[in-house]
């Protein structure tokens, strides 16, 4: 009898375990297919000349740099305003909020945020920023929209990384006669640092990627914001307007190509600042 359920038990863990390989090489593979394509068909269009120059003509030859300016731009933007805020609310909710229906609503509310589609998301920002308050279509009204959208990120990763901090730490500053906003701002906030930090660049490369929100709060006209007012055109709602009109594909192929790129950079950043945490940790 026992050497049969050993067996069962056997057979169950192989298959789950190959339910699990299974499900980790489709990932693995349609991520790796569609890099691939990505390279083969954008590769050759990455010169100095594709990146830092301006198009021209009727079908958009020459360079993409007022895209990449603009992404760039309302990207740091919506950082900007998103960061100070969610770090302050992860800060009450991790260390001042008194645990209970009120804090479980404010959780609930930003895990709601955060499902939020991403177009839903722009036409709120259209309705309440570009036509509510008047703000036009501009990179302003694209970085508040954005922050909503980032909001709820920051705020939970945030929040995750000064709960990780260990409670002796702040029981050795309260010992020695800190004051809790003193334990809070030069002991738990410096510790968690890296992680936030990886949170927040995480985000970031979510907002460089994001092409509903953009379109419909910071237009499509192709020049470099120089104001929070001016319109412009990021890299996503670029590649997606000459993908849908069949202009000058190969540059759509090439802006592709460097928004992989772009969003690899801000992914491998991350990882670089958490695997440091640990080293340091360790």
């Amino acid at each position: 009898m026992q050497s049969q359920e050993r067996v069962n038990k056997n057979v169950t863990n192989g298959i789950a375990l190959a339910v699990i390989w299974l499900a980790a090489i489709a990932t693995v593979g349609a991520l790796g297919t569609i890099l691939v394509y990505v390279f083969v068909n954008g590769i050759g269009q990455l010169t100095p000349t594709f990146i830092f120059t301006n198009p021209h003509g009727v079908l958009m030859e020459g360079g993409i740099w007022p895209t990449i300016q603009a992404t760039l731009y309302v990207t740091a933007l919506a950082m900007l305003i998103t960061t100070p805020i969610a770090v302050l609310a992860a800060v009450y909710l991790a260390e001042y909020a008194v645990q209970g229906r009120l804090v479980q609503t404010i959780r609930f509310a930003a895990d709601s945020l955060a499902s939020v589609p991403s177009i839903v998301m722009g036409l709120f920002g259209l309705s309440l920023f570009v036509e509510g308050l008047g703000m036009r279509l501009s990179a302003i009204a694209a970085a508040l929209s954005l922050a909503f959208l980032l909001l709820p990120i920051i705020v939970r990763t945030t929040e995750e990384s000064i709960r990780a901090v260990p409670k002796y730490i702040r029981w050795g500053s309260y010992g020695l006669g800190a004051s809790k906003w003193q334990t809070v701002s030069r002991i738990v906030l410096p510790s968690a640092l890296p992680r936030i930090t990886t949170g927040v660049i995480l985000a970031a490369g979510r907002a460089a990627g994001e092409t509903a929100v953009v379109i419909y709060t910071m237009g499509t006209m192709i020049n470099a914001p120089v104001s929070p007012m001016d319109p412009g055109r990021t890299m996503p709602v670029d590649l997606m307007l000459k993908a849908q009109e069949g202009i000058n594909v190969p540059s759509a192929y090439g802006t592709a190509m460097l928004l992989v790129l772009m969003v690899l950079a801000f992914n491998l950043v991350a990882r670089w600042i958490g695997r440091r945490n640990r080293r340091m940790q360790g």
